[in-house]
């Protein structure tokens, strides 16, 4: 039987998996998932192609030293899936930051994730927690954009 995404429980399911193992992220099991010709898009970089999303699946998982996310909210409408999470990070075995996103996933026909685009704050949520750096971030940000 092809692997094939049914349910918001079995996708948080093997989300949870991937994120949660021991501090350093697994993606074994949930990449049989993802459709060969995967797009993926974030604040940081773009990815074409099953190759690409493994290496950098592969990165992720060699530079984390304390990573885990949990999934908050989740909902799916038919070939979309949307779920909203909270990721912590440790740096330098001393200071943990969570960073808040949310990621929307299609999947094809076959019920395989086909795209994958998250949505966060990467350096607004990295500088929250960073003392006597979030608030100049913030009143920096709130002049130019607010």
């Amino acid at each position: 039987m092809a692997c094939r995404i049914q349910n918001v429980e079995q996708f948080a399911d093997l989300w949870e998996k991937t994120y949660n193992t021991k501090g350093r992220p697994d993606w074994s099991h949930i990449l049989p998932y993802y459709d060969e010709d995967i797009y993926f898009r974030d604040c940081i970089q773009e990815i074409r192609g099953m190759k690409e999303f493994k290496a950098m699946t592969k990165r992720l998982t060699n530079r984390s030293q304390d990573l885990k996310m949990k999934i908050v909210n989740i909902m799916m409408d038919d070939k979309l899936l949307f779920f909203e999470w909270e990721m912590t990070l440790t740096f330098r075995q001393t200071r943990s930051s969570t960073i808040y996103g949310l990621s929307r996933l299609t999947l094809n026909e076959e019920g395989r994730i086909v795209e994958q685009r998250d949505y966060y704050d990467l350096w607004g949520d990295i500088f929250d927690n960073i003392p006597g750096v979030s608030k100049g971030y913030r009143m920096f940000m709130k002049k130019l954009f607010g």
